[in-house]
């Protein structure tokens, strides 16, 4: 099968044979990839930035936003048959530790990140997974259109979710980053909930996106933006920051339009904030980190995207031009989601 592989770090990866992925255990299943997302943590692991996080063996398959049909099941499979269209969670777990018993399968004890641990990803034909982490889709369901809510909608959605009871009528919720992340985090907290929401982006085109799927206001970040969200709120503050760029001097931004009492909300990284301690103190402000989100997030997440509440905004690539997607991620050519197709 064709698939996208990282041969070495600071280098494109490459579109090559390999062989097809098999069964290895009674829970497993072949999926055959109907489409994969590109992430901002795909250029960040070719940058070598996961490399002492997760050290996988090289080359090995990127790929952690995936859907398609289930292709192969395994001996102990009983609610997934050949055919069903699923999207696949990124991070499969076992349900068998404290932290799965819990509802908690985030920070299970064995989960693994295929495309980002030591695991091939799904930029490829087919991919192996496990039966825990496929969520049935509806039969008419296009897998491309959905393959990017894995990762990039998930992760948008459990900070949105953990937010919600900060978020009453009458507050105002900043998110800054329209881009794959972000503008599937607008439409959670207009489905989720009835804040104000201020958008934040550089690009004008973002801005656009952000108005078309549901932003009360948009604000093009020039250095006036900060005192913006100040008049906007009438001198509070944001009651809660959705930070999806944290790199840059974003992370720094994002506080200072965080009010007193409000909460910062990192979901973006690769950068630092720097905040003195009486900040934290005297203003009484949060700062949450986020990643990811649960298996129960994903149910909800999907059935959002079913009543047409939450649509992922894609460019399609076929998987064979990786490299020019991966190209106008980096260089911000990719309104919402860069998704290549098999």
């Amino acid at each position: 099968m064709k698939a996208v592989r990282l041969h070495d770090y600071r280098k494109p990866p490459t579109v090559e044979e390999i062989p097809d992925p098999v069964l290895s255990g009674p829970l497993d299943v072949i999926v055959r990839i109907g489409g994969a997302g590109v992430c901002r943590t795909d250029l960040h692991i070719v940058e070598g930035q996961w490399q002492k996080a997760m050290n996988p063996t090289l080359p090995y398959t990127l790929g952690h936003e995936n859907a398609g049909w289930i292709e192969e099941i395994g001996a102990g499979v009983t609610d997934l048959a050949v055919g069903d269209a699923v999207i696949v969670h990124p991070q499969p777990s076992c349900g068998l530790c404290f932290a799965c018993r819990c509802g908690d399968d985030m920070r299970c004890e064995n989960a693994f990140f295929p495309g980002v641990s030591n695991h091939d990803g799904g930029m490829a034909e087919y991919l192996r997974t496990s039966a825990r982490a496929c969520v049935k889709l509806r039969a008419d369901t296009d897998p491309a259109e959905v393959a990017a809510l894995a990762d990039a909608g998930l992760t948008a959605y459990h900070a949105v979710r953990k937010a919600i009871p900060l978020l009453p009528p009458g507050t105002t919720a900043v998110v800054q980053g329209v881009g794959g992340l972000g503008h599937i985090g607008i439409q959670a907290l207009a489905a989720l909930t009835a804040t104000t929401i201020v958008a934040v982006d550089t690009n004008p085109a973002a801005l656009d996106l952000a108005k078309r799927v549901g932003a009360d206001h948009l604000l093009l970040a020039d250095g006036s933006h900060i005192d913006h969200v100040t008049d906007i709120t009438e001198g509070r503050g944001a009651d809660v920051v959705f930070d999806f760029v944290a790199e840059g001097g974003a992370e720094q931004d994002a506080w200072a339009m965080t009010g007193n009492g409000g909460s910062h909300y990192v979901i973006g990284y690769g950068g630092e904030l720097r905040v003195p301690t009486a900040e934290f103190v005297l203003g009484q402000r949060n700062v949450v980190g986020n990643s990811v989100g649960s298996h129960r997030d994903l149910v909800e997440l999907m059935e959002l995207a079913h009543a047409g509440r939450i649509a992922l905004h894609n460019q399609r690539y076929p998987l064979e031009a990786a490299a020019q997607a991966f190209d106008d991620l980096a260089n911000e050519r990719v309104r919402g989601r860069a998704v290549l197709v098999p």
